[in-house]
């Protein structure tokens, strides 16, 4: 099985190295992403291995398809990325619905830690010789209240953290995770009463077409004034101009983003050689309070062993078995996971 794998960075290819060759796939890696100008360099192989930012639309979907490619594994969970409607009954698209739930969780902990304790400012001063407090208050977790939106796996690991930290959680999800709501430090309740009662909100759903935008000018304007704004999910569940405005206005008290709307063209790239042409995301970085991380929560020794595994092991299920279980349909209900065999 030859499989040609997508915008590689260095960090990728131990773990897929290692899988490839436990379960005898090979991987062809190229630095570049996959989009309508760089489909054609998978001729010849079995299948394709993308990632969160590669581009697989409609015509990246036709020209893999003509070329005889059969399958698009995608070494990540979210795949709004992906054309899943024009996928199907061309391409058998695989995903990785889990992996190491604390890399994420642990690093909004880290990034939540970071912001209101100021330690990312005190750690420049004190390169710098200069041992001042002042500027450097934060404020104590310990009885604050969360609101996290999405009780996924990661969401509940998150749950745990901020409840050692013995903080009360206000959870939203459509599908809410039975045992979780305990009538008193954990309770679900409605989007509304979340947004305006939380003194931190941290968002760990996937990109639908229901939460495009959950945190928008409308949502920022119910939530408490000095709201810490946590998204370590997909860039696009906020809105970045309302965020930005919320933020000038004061009414916003910091932002932590590993995610960004319009990211693809920028994140996991060294830009730093370049003028910054988002001007967004150009303001949201100069911001005092505001910390911006590149989309690296997931990046830790163990998710990528995770993600490399499973994505190994979904390719070898489809080409042994003509199915895997971790494979994207389209049915009438909307995109979901197939547990029935084969799609088509």
């Amino acid at each position: 099985m030859k499989i040609a794998f997508f915008d590689t960075k260095p960090y990728d290819i131990p773990s897929f190295n290692k899988y490839g060759k436990q379960y005898g796939v090979e991987f062809k890696y190229f630095e570049t992403k996959l989009n309508e100008d760089t489909a054609e360099l998978a001729h010849g192989f079995d299948g394709v291995c993308a990632f969160v930012n590669d581009t697989v639309n409609d015509k990246v979907i036709d020209r893999l398809y003509e070329m005889g490619i059969k399958v698009l594994a995608l070494r990540c969970a979210g795949f709004n990325n992906v054309d899943i409607k024009h996928a199907f009954g061309k391409l058998h698209v695989l995903r990785v619905p889990a992996y190491s739930p604390y890399a994420v969780a642990e690093h909004t902990m880290a990034l939540l830690l970071t912001s209101i304790r100021r330690i990312h400012k005190a750690y420049i001063r004190s390169r710098d010789f200069n041992f001042s407090l002042s500027g450097l208050t934060g404020f104590d977790l310990h009885g604050k209240t969360v609101g996290v939106v999405g009780t996924g796996r990661i969401g509940r690991v998150f749950i745990d953290i901020c409840r050692g930290f013995g903080m009360r959680v206000l959870a939203y999800d459509k599908f809410p995770a039975k045992g979780l709501d305990n009538g008193d430090t954990v309770r679900y309740v409605e989007m509304d009463e979340l947004l305006s009662k939380s003194d931190i909100i941290s968002l760990h759903c996937p990109l639908t077409e229901d939460t495009y935008h959950i945190i928008d000018k409308t949502a920022l304007e119910k939530c408490k004034r000095g709201v810490v704004i946590l998204n370590t999910s997909r860039g696009a569940l906020v809105d970045a101009d309302a965020l930005l405005a919320g933020i000038k206005s004061r009414h916003v008290g910091a932002a932590c983003l590993d995610v960004y709307e319009e990211e693809s063209d920028l994140f996991f790239e060294d830009n730093s050689g370049h003028i910054m042409e988002d001007d967004t995301l150009a303001r949201l970085i100069s911001m005092p309070n505001v910390i911006v991380t590149s989309h690296q929560a997931f990046l830790t020794e163990e998710a990528l062993s995770n993600i490399a595994e499973t994505t190994v092991k979904n390719i070898v299920d489809f080409f042994n078995n003509n199915q895997c279980p971790n494979e994207l349909c389209f049915r009438a209900g909307g995109p979901e996971d197939c547990k029935s065999g084969k799609c088509f």
